[in-house]
């Protein structure tokens, strides 16, 4: 089922969003060589739960953690480790939800640890515009595969480099994953409509290399993530966003500035 929110609903996720986005923005000057994974968890989770908010990736599907952190070819779902230490030109995602008063918001991005090479800069590129193609295409009478269809586009005809197809974005709310799914791959005009009220994620993942995937396994903690296959680096970026009369409206918005056009009132 996919529910439509109303003006109320969707300032609520907003609320939330702007715990999300706080940590981003404080993570900026945080991330930088010699420091621990583990502390990226520590200060995610403490910065969420001193806004009153819930880290709600804690329990999800058995995850205990805050935050995904992944690091270099590791495409998503990496697991904040004590002891791995990031090095200078390391490219690092965090990923993370918060639920604040019953309303999820769920965003990823890549930051650049130190001095990183041209190809890892080119790669944050493509992946950040990648990104902003996908959201232009959110907006009421559209369908899923146009947005995924432009990134598509952007990233594989335009840059060579591999759109990742197994992890895609979704619905969100009331639940942290909700229909519909949202690829970052399709046709133009295929797949559902987008109807004024809908919440989702887009959130593209590029590899440098090819767009296939393989499964790694943490037998410490039973969890398994995901890295290119053929060893590139990757890179992600992820907001949520509404679907409104008026565009895509962000709902986990970092940079008033940057995002003016898609930071109206709700």
């Amino acid at each position: 089922m996919i529910t439509l929110k109303s003006s109320r609903e969707l300032e609520k996720m907003a609320e939330s969003g702007a715990v999300l986005a706080g940590v981003h923005k404080k993570l900026r000057n945080i991330i930088k060589p010699g420091l621990d994974t583990w502390d990226i968890e520590e200060f995610a989770n403490k910065y969420i739960t001193d806004h009153d908010a819930y880290p709600s990736e804690k329990g999800f599907e058995g995850y205990k953690y805050a935050t995904c952190v992944s690091v270099n070819d590791e495409v998503a779902h990496g697991i904040p480790r004590k002891g791995l230490i990031l090095k200078n030109g390391d490219i690092v995602k965090v990923d993370m939800t918060v639920n604040k008063d019953g309303f999820e918001s769920d965003s990823c991005w890549s930051y650049a640890v130190g001095e990183v090479s041209d190809e890892v800069k080119h790669l944050m590129h493509v992946t950040h515009h990648a990104l902003y193609f996908g959201i232009d295409q959110a907006v009421v009478g559209n369908r899923i595969g146009d947005i995924g269809a432009a990134i598509q586009h952007y990233v594989e005809d335009e840059n060579g480099m591999g759109d990742v197809r197994e992890l895609i974005g979704h619905g969100i709310q009331p639940t942290m994953h909700e229909a519909p799914n949202v690829p970052n791959y399709g046709e133009a005009g295929q797949g559902l409509r987008l109807r004024e009220g809908m919440t989702i994620t887009i959130e593209p993942m590029v590899n440098v290399g090819t767009w296939q995937i393989k499964d790694r396994y943490d037998k410490k903690d039973d969890w398994t993530y995901y890295v290119s296959a053929d060893g590139s680096l990757s890179c992600q970026y992820e907001h949520t966003l509404a679907i409104t009369k008026n565009g895509p409206r962000l709902l986990t918005s970092q940079d008033p500035e940057f995002d003016k056009k898609y930071l109206f009132d709700i």
